[in-house]
């Protein structure tokens, strides 16, 4: 009986040993892991997860933007005639640096007789296309105050001005900002040039003036989809007796899909001098489809 009692024994004992040896084995090796890779710190976790969040915020915004619109009037019956209104606006934006142009067109076409033997022709009868364009350098890390540059452009069959421009200068500020809302104006001096088309006792001349510009734009959302634009400027010539350009622009947009909206306009201009046949005031109001891209 001893006789197998023995290799059991034995066979216990080297087992014992070895789950010893292993024991300690382990136990080298986690001091050693302690010493190489001590336990992190929870400054060390945050410090991570900061490097992350820096990583994942990084600013893909394009830097040039923009949106066309497009608006179609066509009438029959008596009279055939249709108006189209189209435009662009672009943005630029890059650091300090803050670039808008806009471009707008309207055209008007209808029947018209040469002569009472001839048959009517479909053709342009007034057109008005506007181009103006500012850029803004922000002065401070706040982004409330910046330098402007204005150039404004505008020929006109409508009225009594072949053409009329005006460039301007100037500081600005953006009194107002919240998530809702945005309240933006400026001011500076600037020069400006008037054509004016030739009547039967006066030939067509062109009158230059000073003028004191001053721009204001509201913003604000009504609702998730819909938003109010309100723009107001000011071209105030210095000298008495001299044309001076007010101009005020309401616009709604709403939103139909997340690239196309349906935008209403009324716009009101008005000159303090016009040829005796012309009104100092001129409205306009339209509706058109605008893309974003």
């Amino acid at each position: 009986m001893f006789r197998f009692l023995i290799p059991i024994l034995c066979f216990l004992l080297s087992v014992n040993t070895y789950a010893d040896n292993t024991k300690n084995e382990n136990q080298a090796v986690q001091h050693i892991l302690k010493e190489s890779y001590p336990k992190a710190t929870a400054a060390d976790i945050l410090l991570s997860l900061e490097k992350v969040e820096k990583v994942e915020t990084i600013d893909d915004n394009p830097m040039i933007t923009g949106s066309t619109e497009l608006g179609f009037l066509y009438k029959t019956g008596n009279t055939h005639s249709a108006d189209i209104k189209t435009g662009i606006n672009l943005r630029f934006e890059k650091e300090r640096w803050l670039s808008l142009l806009d471009i707008d067109l309207l055209i008007k076409k209808a029947d018209k007789h040469k002569s009472d033997s001839e048959s009517a022709h479909f053709k342009t009868t007034d057109q008005k296309w506007t181009i103006s364009s500012q850029t803004n350098y922000t002065l401070d890390n706040s982004e409330k105050h910046y330098l402007y540059g204005n150039v404004w452009y505008e020929q006109n069959k409508f009225s009594g001005f072949i053409n009329q421009s005006s460039i301007s200068t100037g500081w600005g500020r953006h009194w107002y900002k919240t998530p809702k809302a945005s309240l933006w104006g400026d001011i500076g001096p600037g020069f400006k040039r008037d054509q004016l088309r030739s009547t039967e006792s006066d030939p067509k001349k062109t009158i230059s003036s000073w003028i004191i510009q001053a721009q204001a734009l509201y913003i604000r959302k009504l609702g998730d989809s819909i938003e109010l634009k309100q723009d107001f400027s000011a071209k105030q010539a210095i000298n008495s007796g001299e044309n001076s350009i007010y101009k005020a622009e309401t616009a709604i947009t709403t939103k139909l899909i997340s690239t196309l909206q349906l935008k209403f306009t009324f716009t009101v201009n008005y000159n303090t001098e016009v040829d005796d046949d012309k009104e100092n005031l001129d409205t306009q109001t339209s509706v058109t489809l605008v893309y974003s891209f």
